[in-house]
């Protein structure tokens, strides 16, 4: 950690107990989630939009899906996950929140999941944290269900720091996860559809506008 990643987590507010034990959990057992100034910048975000309704791609144990719904009372959340045991966890912590009422957590993988599950429902917001070197499939699945005026948060565009290396210095089993997440940036800049900033939070976040 850089010092002034060290400094401005410091000025972060204490969390709710059970998303100590989250990170803790997350940790220990070697869960990818959010990094603490990438799901406050998201939630921040979200507090400004207001959606009353997002769909998360990769639940993971439900961190972030639980802090969203705990900032945002108005927001019911649907999000998906393939692990199985992630799934149970992640319903776990939700009930012990008391958040199973406005978070849905669907078992599947999310680009095999029938279209038809989500006919005739459109989001407010959809955010894509799932597998690193699928996310233009993810979003040329998803963005169908987004309304108008929407918005699509993508995280991880950095990858912990092998964005910015050259190719050669990453290593050669995840060269072609980087190379996908860097043509899914550029062609998500270049698209017409939506505005698309990148915000250099966190892992790196992608905030698309649909037009």
């Amino acid at each position: 950690m850089d010092p002034k990643e060290d400094y401005i987590i410091k000025l972060i507010k204490p969390r709710a107990d059970i998303f100590i034990e989250m990170e803790q959990y997350a940790k220990e057992h070697h869960v990818p989630i959010m990094q603490l100034t990438g799901i406050e910048s998201l939630i921040h975000l979200l507090s400004l939009q207001k959606p009353n309704s997002l769909l998360e791609l990769g639940t993971a144990i439900g961190y972030s899906s639980m802090r969203i719904a705990s900032k945002l009372e108005n927001v019911n959340i649907v999000t998906i996950e393939r692990d199985k045991e992630k799934v149970v966890i992640a319903n776990q912590f939700i009930e012990r929140a008391n958040l199973q009422n406005r978070i849905q957590v669907i078992e599947g993988d999310a680009l095999e999941i029938s279209d038809d599950l989500f006919q005739d429902t459109h989001f407010d917001a959809i955010f894509i944290d799932a597998a690193k070197g699928q996310y233009k499939k993810f979003f040329e699945k998803y963005a169908p269900f987004l309304k108008d005026g929407g918005v699509i948060y993508c995280d991880n565009l950095l990858l912990n720091g092998l964005s910015d290396l050259p190719m050669s210095e990453v290593p050669r089993r995840k060269r072609t996860m980087v190379r996908n997440q860097h043509q899914f940036t550029e062609w998500l800049i270049d698209h017409p559809d939506y505005d698309t900033s990148f915000l250099p939070v966190g892992d790196g976040m992608l905030i698309s506008i649909k037009r």
